[in-house]
């Protein structure tokens, strides 16, 4: 199960069906994997608050995924994408707000299923992991461009 809070509505008024892009894009990441996701489409104060939490770092950032522990299963875990953030990339790097929230949306997932980019190797290997997953959406590769700050 995907469950996609909206907390910010500037997200339902830019993006057309958003709980059905970030819907189609989390089950895509899921794959064949039995597992309950949340995501919360927030502001970007309501992300930097958190982001302050739990990374001690005082700004917003444009997806953050919590991993659930495995007592917690069949939930796998959380993810919060602020607007301003998605929004402010999404025209810096000329692609459309629906295409980059379904990108954050698999980078987040990745994320919760073990991926990481923290080191080279893993990094490439999630990257494309992210592009195959996207081609399958018909969603151009996003690393094609410059993007101004990894997940």
């Amino acid at each position: 199960m995907i469950e996609v809070e909206i907390d910010d509505e500037a997200w339902s008024k830019a993006v057309a069906d958003v709980v059905a892009v970030v819907e189609r894009a989390a089950s895509v990441a899921l794959r064949d994997t039995a597992g309950d996701v949340v995501v919360l489409l927030a502001d970007d104060a309501h992300v930097q608050h958190i982001n302050g939490q739990f990374r001690d770092k005082d700004r917003p950032t444009n997806v953050l995924s919590f991993p659930a522990p495995d007592s917690a299963r069949p939930h796998l875990g959380d993810l919060i994408l602020a607007y301003g953030v998605c929004a402010a990339e999404a025209m810096e790097q000329g692609k459309s707000l629906s295409d980059h929230l379904s990108h954050l949306t698999i980078h987040g997932v990745l994320h919760l299923l073990g991926y990481d980019h923290e080191i080279d190797d893993e990094a490439e290997a999630m990257e494309a992991e992210e592009r195959r997953l996207l081609a399958s959406l018909g969603i151009a590769d996003p690393y094609s461009v410059n993007e101004p700050d990894r997940a």
